[in-house]
């Protein structure tokens, strides 16, 4: 599918992937974007794009943006904290928004959408691990919520003329990002520049890929492959460490901070201690990472340092 003069929808288009989405896409379509900014923030939102502030989990909301005249939808909106407090609503509310989309998009006639996924549906697999390992077994309620939308959006690619693309992601790093590993030692050592407390053990080691390549690559996923049920893993041929990160942010800050571990080889129930996708496919597919997983991790360090830093200065 070309990505250009189409009319665009993107859910969750405040949040860290999907502004970068709008921005990517926007010069080129009419792109809708919309977020109910629980979590999002609206300044991230391009100018170039249309704004609406709607709850994906109300029907009415969702009928509002997604109209006969779409082309291809982009399905962010999600609760994403793997830890999150409430696990009932997570994965309720997420799946909810699917089935809210995708019966909308049957109602008028909408064939296309592209969903974000996630490396937690796999749970504690072989590495690297590659699309059709199975048995799939999320150890986290938010992997269940993903992988019960990758179960709806499989029989509506069979069963209801849908083309889909499933992005299966490593975990993704960039600017405006709160709430994962790299702000959240950025935040810690602003305010104790001595002392760095880390989850676990510090031995958990992930692959870590740029928000800025994540969405060059999703584009090029859904301009390149054609079947009706696409499934990809986005991500890096390498892995960062908990320790590797600490070390990058505490560099990049300029500081020399004794760590204390809690201990446990993970940071939270439900946290997969070590995650490497095979991206075989995707690069079968004609894309490859420009970035190690440790680049994007120090890359993602250098932009969120300064945007920390000016907001306390404010």
């Amino acid at each position: 599918m070309d990505l250009t003069d189409r009319h665009v929808v993107i859910t969750g288009a405040a949040g860290l992937v999907g502004s970068h989405l709008a921005a990517e896409l926007c010069d080129d379509n009419h792109v809708v974007a919309v977020d109910d900014l629980s979590k999002g923030s609206r300044e991230r939102v391009p100018e170039g794009a249309e704004f609406r502030q709607r709850d994906v989990t109300d029907p009415d909301d969702v009928a509002d943006v997604i109209t006969e005249d779409v082309d291809v939808v982009f399905h962010f909106a999600a609760y994403t904290d793997t830890n999150y407090d409430d696990d009932r609503r997570l994965f309720e509310e997420n799946t909810e928004m699917t089935y809210n989309v995708l019966e909308r998009m049957d109602e008028v006639g909408v064939e296309k959408l592209a969903f974000t996924s996630s490396s937690t549906v796999y749970g504690e697999a072989p590495m690297p691990t590659p699309e059709d390992y199975a048995p799939l077994e999320p150890i986290s309620i938010y992997g269940s919520s993903k992988l019960a939308d990758e179960g709806l959006l499989s029989t509506y690619a069979h069963s209801y003329g849908m083309q889909i693309w499933v992005y299966r992601f490593a975990n993704i790093v960039g600017p405006h990002q709160r709430g994962n590993v790299v702000p959240d030692f950025i935040e810690k050592l602003l305010d104790d520049p001595e002392t760095l407390t880390i989850l676990g053990d510090g031995r958990q080691e992930k692959s870590y890929l740029h928000v800025e390549d994540c969405v060059d690559a999703m584009c090029h996923v859904v301009e390149h492959a054609d079947a009706d049920f696409n499934i990809y893993n986005l991500g890096t041929r390498t892995t960062t460490s908990v320790t590797t990160i600490a070390d990058i942010v505490a560099d990049e800050m300029g500081l020399d901070p004794d760590y204390e571990f809690t201990g446990g080889d993970r940071g939270w129930t439900g946290d997969v201690p070590k995650m490497r996708l095979s991206i075989e496919k995707l690069s079968a597919l004609g894309w490859e990472p420009p970035r190690s997983s440790d680049d994007c991790v120090r890359e993602a360090t250098r932009q969120l340092v300064g945007e920390l830093r000016e907001e306390r200065a404010d």
